[in-house]
């Protein structure tokens, strides 16, 4: 796989925002592979509002987001109506985020976030465009990167390293199971819980370790009484989907 978003393949175009989407959407097309299935991905024709490519094997849509230097903790994108409308539609595609060198158009990070892991509370409202602006009261909103867990951040190159095939799609199958969960409160749970997880940064974790974030975890589910007994419910749930396992009471094991 080169790295290299190749620039002379853009030298038809004057403006620099179609450069870099033309580089990037080419450079996609032939070298990244579906996460879910492995199989070819291709293009879909432009100014497709949702997406812009499909695996035709499993049927997964991936829009790209692309930003020079560093990715940073948060990604611009559309109308902020239409990005909630669609995170409660079967349409809304997974996401590609390509971070390259503005001077050497080399990629330098380029992962996929499945849209399972998408759900309102990752996406921030931005302020109404000023009233003398072209399209004023216009809402755009921002995806909130450091809000989603890092299973939830498949990296196929970091910090211009290439990760595995296998991997990639390893990383991707575990945490498929979240596609069944379609309400947007038990999902918040769930990543709630992940997040607290990764938090720890071991492999081998108690209950008790998870219960320090009660407090916190209280603040975000205000009328919930029984925080304890709903973290061991999301454990259990884990459990049973195979992203953690049961070592003995009250033990647990990253898988």
């Amino acid at each position: 796989m080169s790295l290299n978003l190749c620039s002379s393949f853009a030298d038809g175009y004057n403006s620099n925002s179609q450069k870099i989407r033309v580089l990037t959407e080419n450079w996609v097309h032939k070298y990244i592979y579906c996460p879910s299935c492995g199989n070819n991905i291709d293009e879909y024709e432009n100014n497709r509002p949702v997406a812009d490519f499909y695996c035709s094997k499993c049927k997964e849509d991936y829009e790209l987001k692309s930003k020079k230097d560093k990715i940073g903790k948060k990604i611009v994108d559309g109308a902020y109506t239409t990005m909630i409308e669609r995170l409660q539609s079967d349409s809304n595609p997974n996401f590609f985020f390509l971070n390259y060198d503005k001077n050497s158009f080399d990629v330098t990070n380029f992962m996929v976030i499945p849209k399972h892991f998408f759900v309102p509370e990752i996406i921030e409202r931005r302020k109404p465009l000023s009233s003398t602006a072209r399209r004023a009261g216009w809402v755009g909103c921002n995806i909130l990167l450091d809000t989603i867990p890092e299973s939830g951040k498949i990296f196929y190159i970091r910090d211009g390293k290439e990760e595995s095939k296998d991997k990639i799609l390893e990383d991707w199958n575990k945490t498929s199971f979240l596609k069944r969960t379609k309400d947007f409160n038990a999902k918040g749970w769930l990543l709630d819980i992940i997040n607290c997880i990764e938090k720890l940064q071991k492999q081998d974790f108690s209950l008790q370790d998870i219960y320090q974030f009660e407090n916190y975890l209280k603040l975000k589910y205000p009328n919930n009484n029984n925080i304890r007994a709903k973290i061991r419910q999301q454990l259990q749930i884990l459990r049973d989907n195979k992203y953690v396992k049961f070592e003995s009471r009250g033990k647990y094991k990253l898988r």
